[in-house]
């Protein structure tokens, strides 16, 4: 069996399940850690201005964070299944995920280039929280979309 697919259709994907779920945790953690923020500044964890770009109101942010924890939950519970809707997919959307997670992350990189370029005291890790997340989901699409374009049971 080629590593990274199923063809039992049974039993976990092995190793996409191991790095969905990592990319599904984190991205659990800093939602959360966020949703802390909003509330009680605590010591462990960096200010709520840290967590937030301001692009959206958070109020709108939230629960658009929690849908995509639920997809992303869905995601890793069929990988660790072997079955269920996300498991296969038209080798053209493994296609479109591929590139758009390239396109994703790259367009991160360079918003960290140009956040450091103009505010260069925030190096390295200060008020840059939100594009290492779209980092990480950027990773979970190309992690899902390696699967879908290995995947021979793919349509």
């Amino acid at each position: 069996m080629t590593q990274g697919m199923n063809n039992s259709n049974q039993g976990p994907i092995f190793p996409n399940v191991v790095f969905l779920s990592i990319f599904a945790l984190l991205f659990v953690f800093r939602v959360v850690g966020q949703w802390v923020v909003s509330f009680q500044p605590v010591s462990f964890l960096p200010p709520m201005e840290e967590w937030y770009s301001g692009l959206l109101p958070y109020p709108i942010l939230l629960p658009i964070q929690i849908v995509i924890i639920v997809i992303m939950g869905k995601v890793v519970m069929d990988f660790w299944n072997g079955r269920g809707y996300f498991i296969t997919a038209p080798k053209k959307g493994g296609v479109f995920l591929k590139w758009f997670s390239y396109i994703y992350f790259l367009s991160m990189v360079i918003r960290y280039i140009v956040t450091m370029w103009i505010h260069p005291e925030r190096r390295w890790f200060t008020g840059t929280i939100p594009i290492w997340f779209h980092m990480v989901l950027a990773s979970f699409l190309f992690t899902l979309s390696h699967h879908y374009l290995r995947n021979e049971n793919s349509r």
